[in-house]
């Protein structure tokens, strides 16, 4: 059941994202379809979103983070926009992120990331309003980045916010709850992020540049070049543009 439910995840995310080699109307109509906008989601889960026509929102948010403007992503930056995030989650400035908190980022902030998941759990009851999800509900719940393997396979490149990302981490958020208590510190946060910030320098540079950095699946299947089937290792490797 679930490898029929990803097949159809797949399915829906290539239509949405493939261009037609053929004509798009009726006879002598050869026009393409008008390009979507797209969304990329920052390895702390920031949602960036792009209209047509208009670059790929990746560039916003290097833009956003490298302050320095040198073209080069130091960790330090790279923590001090994880930091920035984190205020702006943490709604009511307790200095955690609660369940309401997550259900909001979930349900709000980035919703994308639930409607990409292969057969993710359905909302009922928790978080605000009686929505259902992030820590607090009945909804999909990420294991902790510390619990997670080094390759999940091909299918979970396709759940959730991995689609949008440079990183195969469906729950971006939930994911930086190490100690599964429910709720996250600015400690955990700064933690996954610098965990985060060594997966994407492989080679130990202490810095990211925008040329380097991995293609986001939903990118590569706007291309036609994501490589169905491959293994999550093989999948990414491929995303490497060196």
């Amino acid at each position: 059941m679930k490898s029929t439910l990803a097949a159809c995840s797949l399915a829906v995310l290539l239509a949405a994202c493939a261009t037609p080699d053929g004509p798009s109307g009726g006879p002598g109509d050869h026009k393409a379809p008008p390009p979507q906008a797209s969304l990329f989601i920052s390895p702390m889960g920031q949602p960036f979103r792009a209209a047509a026509g208009e670059p790929y929102p990746v560039v916003k948010w290097f833009a956003q983070t490298n302050r320095a403007g040198d073209g080069k992503l130091t960790r330090a930056e790279f923590r001090a926009d994880a930091e920035a995030f984190f205020q702006v989650l943490d709604e009511n400035h307790d200095g955690v992120i609660d369940g309401f908190e997550v259900n909001d980022y979930e349900q709000n902030v980035v919703p994308e990331i639930m409607g990409a998941y292969a057969g993710g759990g359905s909302s009922s009851s928790g978080g605000r309003g009686g929505r259902g999800g992030g820590m607090g509900g009945s909804g999909h719940r990420g294991p902790p980045e510390a619990a997670k393997g080094p390759s999940a396979g091909a299918n979970a490149v396709l759940q959730g916010a991995a689609v949008y990302g440079l990183l195969n981490e469906p729950e971006p958020l939930t994911a930086t709850d190490l100690n599964l208590d429910g709720h996250i510190t600015l400690a955990e946060f700064l933690a996954s992020a610098d965990r985060r910030f060594e997966k994407l320098d492989p080679k130990q540079l202490g810095y990211l540049t925008l040329d380097t950095l991995p293609k986001t699946p939903s990118q590569l299947m706007a291309s036609g070049k994501y490589k169905q089937g491959h293994s999550d290792d093989q999948q990414r490797k491929a995303q490497q543009p060196f």
